[in-house]
C-alpha cells in the first residue's frame, strides 16, 4: 500500500465531495463531519459518479437511480444498488489529503 496526496483539505469543503484519479482509479473524497472518507468513484449499479451524488450526512446517492451508499463503509444502503463500493483509507496531514491505495 502507497500514500498518495489527493488534494488539500480546502479543495473539498463540509458536505461536499470530490473526484479524483489515483493510477487507474476514480475515487471519490467525501468531507462529512470534520473528517474524509474515500470510495470508489463508480456506482456498482450503473456507471455514475457518486463524487456528484447528493450527500446526505453518511449516505451519498447516485445521481443517476438514487442508489444510497454508506460513505464510511461503502455499503449498499438502497436499491437498485447492491453490491458495495470499495472504500479507501485516508490520511490528513496538516493541509493535504492522502488516500492509501
Amino acid at each position: 500500500m502507497a500514500l498518495v496526496k489527493v488534494a488539500q483539505v480546502a479543495e473539498i469543503p463540509e458536505g461536499r465531495a470530490r473526484c479524483v484519479r489515483v493510477k487507474r482509479l476514480k475515487i471519490a473524497i467525501f468531507h462529512v463531519d470534520g473528517q474524509f472518507y474515500a470510495i470508489d468513484d463508480t456506482c456498482t449499479h450503473a456507471d455514475a459518479s457518486l463524487s456528484e451524488g447528493q450527500v446526505m450526512g453518511c449516505q451519498v446517492a447516485c445521481p443517476l437511480h438514487g442508489a444510497r451508499f454508506d460513505i464510511k463503509t461503502g455499503e449498499a444502503l438502497t436499491f437498485p444498488a447492491v453490491t458495495p463500493v470499495e472504500t479507501y483509507k485516508v490520511h490528513v496531514e496538516g493541509d493535504e489529503i492522502f488516500v492509501e491505495v
